[in-house]
């Protein structure tokens, strides 16, 4: 049997895994991005704590900043990232 969260529990579990993102897991964060699509919630800035490709949370990832864009390659995959910065 499935259990069910209300949103604030869900919105509550999600804010609670991403206080401590570093010593946290790809499937621990998949099982968080499941749970947020399927209550539709957004995360927002905390999207950027992570590395799309490989789903591990940016440690001492390279950062370089040129012309209002923040370019973030992930010391894992070697993915990037690049944000706007307002």
């Amino acid at each position: 049997m499935k259990k069910t969260l209300s949103r604030t529990e869900a919105e509550n579990k999600i804010n609670e895994f991403f206080d401590d993102i570093n010593e946290k897991d790809t499937k621990g964060l998949k099982k968080i991005k499941r749970l947020s699509m399927s209550y539709k919630i957004k995360l927002g800035n905390k999207r950027k704590l992570f590395c799309k490709k490989c789903s591990m949370p940016y440690k001492k990832s390279r950062v370089r900043i040129s012309k209002k864009i923040k370019t973030i390659i992930c010391d894992n995959c070697g993915g990037v990232s690049r944000w706007k910065i307002k």
